[in-house]
C-alpha cells in the first residue's frame, strides 16, 4: 500500500462488482489518487479480476449472495485510515478527489456524503431521483471501522457511527445506459426485494402497492421535479411507482406457485 507521507492519513477505495470488465477500467483509472484500492468480486466470470490486478489492487474473488455481507468483507480488507466507497459505474472527477484528499487531512467529521451527478446515457439527470431510482448524495467516505452494511440482497439498512458532514465536490453516476436498462434494472431489483421479502415471512398487500403507485409517482414527477428532465423524468417517476408493484407480483406468484406443488 502506497502512502502520502509520514504521519499523512490514508485511504482505501473499495469497489464491489460483478462482471464489470466493460467498465471497470475507467472506475479504477480515477482511482489513482487513493493508497490503496480493494476490489470485491462477487462470481464474476469475465476479465474484472485481471483488470483490477492491473491497477496493483487487492482482489478478493468469492460469491456472496447477499448485499451487505460482500460490502462488508471489502471494508475488512481495507488497511487504511479512511474508505471511498465506489461502484464500478461510478467516476471520482480530479475536483473530488483533491478534496477528499483535503478533507481526510483535516477532518471535521466521521463520515462524508458525497453528491452525486446521475446520468442517463450521456445526459446528467438532475431531478426526480429517490427511492431504488438513485439517491442526491450518499454517505461514502468516512473512518475505518464506523460503517457496516446489513443482510439484504438489494439497498441493505446501514449502520454508521459519529458525525457527518457533506462535500460540495460530485461523483459521477451512469446509473443507466437508457431506458431498456432502466427497465431491467427495475426488473433485476424487484427480483432480489422479493426473494428478500420472501424470506423475512412478508407479503406486501395489493391495495399498499397500488396506493403507492400514486405516491411514489408524485414525490418523483411532482415533489422533486422530475417534471423539468422531460421524458427522463417521467420514466423515472413511472419506474420508481411500478417497484412496489413489481415485488407484489412477484411475492404473490411465488407464494401460488408453492400452493400448487
Amino acid at each position: 500500500m502506497k502512502s502520502e507521507g509520514a504521519g499523512s492519513p490514508t485511504l482505501s477505495a473499495v469497489v464491489v462488482a460483478r462482471n464489470e470488465a466493460a467498465q471497470l477500467g475507467a472506475c479504477l483509472e480515477r482511482l489513482r489518487f487513493c493508497d490503496e484500492i480493494v476490489v470485491v468480486l462477487d462470481r464474476s466470470t469475465d476479465a474484472s479480476a485481471e483488470i483490477a490486478r492491473g491497477f496493483d489492487a487487492v482482489v478478493l474473488d468469492g460469491a456472496w449472495e447477499l448485499e451487505g455481507p460482500r460490502r462488508n468483507a471489502g471494508l475488512d480488507a481495507c488497511r487504511s485510515d479512511w474508505i471511498i466507497e465506489v461502484d464500478a459505474d461510478e467516476r471520482v472527477p480530479a475536483a473530488l478527489a483533491q478534496q477528499v484528499r483535503a478533507t481526510i487531512s483535516a477532518p471535521t467529521a466521521d463520515t462524508y456524503l458525497i453528491p452525486m451527478a446521475n446520468h442517463i446515457g450521456g445526459h446528467r439527470v438532475t431531478y426526480g431521483w429517490g427511492a431504488y431510482n438513485g439517491v442526491a448524495a450518499k454517505p461514502i467516505l468516512f473512518r475505518k471501522g464506523i460503517k457496516r452494511w446489513g443482510a439484504g440482497r438489494v439497498h441493505p439498512k446501514i449502520a454508521m457511527t459519529g458525525s457527518r458532514a457533506t462535500l460540495t465536490e460530485t461523483m459521477d453516476h451512469y446509473v443507466d445506459q437508457d431506458v431498456g436498462d432502466m427497465f431491467r434494472r427495475l426488473n433485476r431489483y424487484t427480483d432480489l426485494a422479493a426473494l428478500d421479502a420472501i424470506d423475512a415471512g412478508e407479503h406486501p398487500e395489493l391495495k399498499t402497492a397500488l396506493r403507492r403507485i400514486f405516491s411514489r409517482f408524485w414525490k418523483s414527477y411532482v415533489a422533486r421535479n422530475g417534471r423539468r428532465e422531460g421524458a427522463y423524468g417521467l420514466a423515472l417517476a413511472t419506474f420508481s411507482a411500478l417497484y412496489p408493484l413489481f415485488i407484489y407480483l412477484k411475492v404473490a406468484t411465488h407464494a401460488a406457485s408453492g400452493e400448487k406443488k
